[in-house]
């Protein structure tokens, strides 16, 4: 059973039905899926989703679909994990990491809103899919189409990560390079969906995908023990994960999950070489001035003018949160901190994330005393490049163990 009632523009309110539309014809404000609360709030109970499985589908009725998935049914249920460590090294009581580093197949967030995206167009009929992307998105698209059986076109920027373009083209994907920055890209791929009729994950079924980040949200309070957590961060691209946590909050409070209350504050972060979204929070305003030209290595958030930037950082004010831009070096330095205390490699996207923690505590824009959420979005396996200098090589020493023993007298020596 469908509880979804259409699709509506978040300006003027407008209604639409289900279609791969993503703007509104007569404001030309982008639109969201509606849905029917109190018919949800009749269906669904704490009981009834303890007894499903463990991934993002047990929330299947706050998602769009009209049927089961029939795309990335094992997408999602990852670790909230208690970072006791990383609790120390910050002087705060309650951390814990939203761990989608691990999350089926590609090792990224983006696989809960390609698997949402992909098994919508497939109830629309459409069995070509695209993308314009920076990376994570590439990745997701591309495995998930190739297990769906759906051809795949993704367009990235030409100076992606090697790496990145490497873990889309595996899966038999036809890869387009385009000579300029993300927008350029998506700009090129409005045009492409227009002309071709392809189902754009972030272009005309964007209102579908979008959706799928909701179930981050949903996870933790369901992870939490139905408990709302007092601060959430999680880094921003075009903005959108920001917007679907404040919407998924307040759809547990409507279907009667979560009683009503307030929180959970929310923040954000991004890489100082592109932060269109922190800047406008920062200097106490909504409307953000675009990033021409992305630098920096943070470059699966290096969206320069954010589709949902204006939304992201509403949805951060009204929320009582804040934002905050972190250089290459805190980046890199932030990612090594989750490794070394938590066993956690992410990509560069959750370094930005938590050097903007970092930065929000010191501030005292976020209590020490608060339980915190931080929301790693991607495997670091995918970015190692910034950190070879950063690492250096391994020692090596002959086969003996009287240089093994000289060695660890030197590490023993420097420790103390």
């Amino acid at each position: 059973m469908s509880f979804v009632r259409g699709l509506q523009c978040r300006e003027c309110a407008r209604t639409y039905p289900v279609a791969a539309v993503h703007v509104c014809e007569f404001c030309f404000g982008p639109l969201e899926v509606a849905y029917d609360y109190d018919a949800i709030s009749r269906a669904l109970s704490r009981d009834k989703l303890a007894a499903r499985a463990p991934n993002m589908w047990r929330y299947a009725e706050l998602l769009p679909l009209d049927q089961p998935p029939t795309v990335g049914v094992q997408v999602g249920g990852t670790p909230l994990q208690r970072a006791k460590n990383l609790e120390k090294r910050l002087g705060v009581r309650e951390l814990w990491i939203k761990n989608d580093a691990v999350c089926h197949p590609t090792l990224s967030f983006k696989d809960r809103v390609v698997s949402v995206a992909l098994s919508k167009a497939r109830e629309l009929g459409m069995e070509a899919v695209g993308c314009a992307s920076t990376g994570n998105l590439a990745n997701s698209v591309a495995a998930n189409a190739a297990a769906a059986g759906m051809s795949a076109y993704v367009f990235v920027p030409q100076d992606l990560e090697r790496s990145k373009i490497l873990g889309t083209m595996v899966y038999g994907a036809r890869v387009v390079g385009i000579a300029g920055t993300y927008d350029d890209v998506n700009r090129l791929c409005s045009e492409v969906a227009g002309k071709y009729g392809w189902a754009f994950v972030n272009v005309n079924v964007r209102p579908f995908y979008a959706e799928g980040s909701k179930s981050l949200a949903f996870e933790v309070a369901d992870q939490l023990g139905w408990r709302v957590p007092d601060h959430i961060v999680a880094p921003m691209a075009s903005g959108s994960l920001v917007t679907k946590i404040e919407k998924a909050f307040r759809e547990l409070r409507k279907v009667g999950l979560l009683p009503e209350g307030p929180g959970p504050v929310l923040h954000g972060g991004q890489g100082a070489g592109c932060s269109p979204i922190s800047d406008a929070i920062r200097a106490g305003g909504e409307s953000y001035k675009p990033v021409k030209t992305p630098t920096g290595i943070a470059k699966s958030l290096a969206i320069g003018n954010p589709a949902d930037g204006f939304y992201a950082a509403r949805a951060i004010r009204d929320s009582g949160g804040h934002a905050a831009s972190a250089t290459d070096e805190e980046i890199v330095a932030a990612m090594r901190l989750l490794a070394e205390t938590e066993g956690i490699f992410t990509e560069t996207a959750g370094g930005v994330t938590l050097a903007a923690t970092q930065k929000l505590l010191d501030e005292g824009r976020i209590r020490k005393d608060a339980c915190i959420v931080v929301c790693v979005t991607g495997n670091g396996l995918k970015t190692t490049d910034p950190l070879e200098s950063a690492i250096g090589a391994p020692s090596v020493i002959p086969a003996s163990l009287k240089a093994f023993d000289e060695l660890y007298r030197q590490d023993t020596s420097r420790a103390a």
